[in-house]
């Protein structure tokens, strides 16, 4: 369990360090938007479009991903029949079915899959899977639901085109498709702009901790209590049964499915609240709970099917 433990450990030492800096006041008042507006709108994209042009896309027709996708989709559906029940914004529902269903492929998926799964190559269907079905089904839903916009119908339809993370991941998969690579005078600033994506992101994370309530009070309890229990609860029950009642599987291939469904919701679902400005408490909490409750889960996880 090295993996799980590595993992961790990076995440927590960078927010750490957020948190740091939120405390002294190093950055100034408006240090988080700062950050969170340099991952959404240079280093997210950039990375995107690097990592997915030099991909394989057609590893998203499997049948470990299907299981993936499924249990992904029976995760979020799962919050938004509770918000449709409590009558919850829609928007806002869109914020914590994502915490309930988007996990964190990247940071923490890869060290668990090197040192717990054996095989880094696991998760890559996943993060395609998510940056290219989960993100833009979810931003549209937020872009086409605000409130008190001036957009025409067209607007709003054409709005998620106007993402630069949606643009740059339908280009890298439009080179991946065409085997086109990304010339090097191009490619090498794009993987230093693709650097800021994670540290910004955590950075971020780590100062908007500061003055913050205890997790799961107020009046976003509910909601992130919801999300964190399907997160970290429901959905690997639901991989489990999907993969083993549905699809049969058994062994390396149903624990590899499993632990990734265990995963805790990603940061960048934080990036994407804040730039939004719906949700932001909710991601906050949903990935702050759903990352500290991943590791007795990851644990026993492993030691039943391990």
């Amino acid at each position: 369990m090295s993996g799980v433990i590595q993992g961790f450990g990076v995440i927590g030492a960078i927010v750490l360090v957020g948190y740091l800096l939120g405390r002294t006041g190093a950055l100034g008042d408006n240090a988080r938007e700062v950050l969170t507006r340099i991952s959404f709108y240079v280093g997210t994209p950039a990375l995107l479009l690097q990592m997915l042009s030099e991909s394989d896309v057609t590893v998203l027709f499997s049948t470990p991903l299907l299981v993936t996708a499924l249990s992904t989709f029976a995760a979020a559906g799962l919050f938004v029949l509770v918000g449709l029940w409590r009558r919850w914004n829609i928007r806002r529902t869109t914020i914590g079915a994502l915490c309930s269903s988007y996990v964190n492929a990247g940071n923490l998926g890869i060290p668990i899959a090197v040192y717990v799964l054996r095989d880094a190559s696991l998760v890559a269907p996943v993060m395609l899977f998510q940056l290219l079905v989960m993100t833009p089904i979810g931003l549209t839903v937020i872009d086409t639901a605000r409130e008190g916009g001036s957009d025409s119908v067209l607007g709003r339809v054409l709005a998620p085109f106007r993402n630069p993370i949606v643009i740059c991941s339908l280009l890298g998969v439009g080179l991946s498709l065409t085997g086109t690579r990304i010339p090097g005078p191009v490619a090498e600033p794009l993987t230093l702009l693709g650097h800021l994506s994670v540290p910004t992101v955590l950075l971020a994370f780590g100062i908007s901790l500061c003055g913050s309530t205890l997790p799961a009070g107020g009046a976003e309890r509910w909601p992130v209590l919801v999300s964190v229990g399907v997160k970290s609860f429901a959905h690997p029950v639901i991989a489990y049964a999907i993969g083993a009642g549905l699809f049969g599987m058994t062994g390396a291939p149903l624990f590899a499915a499993v632990v990734i469904s265990a995963l805790p919701a990603a940061q960048n679902l934080f990036v994407y609240a804040s730039r939004y400005n719906v949700g932001v408490r909710l991601a906050r909490e949903s990935i702050l709970l759903s990352t500290v409750l991943s590791v007795p889960v990851l644990f026993t996880v492993t030691a039943l099917l391990g």
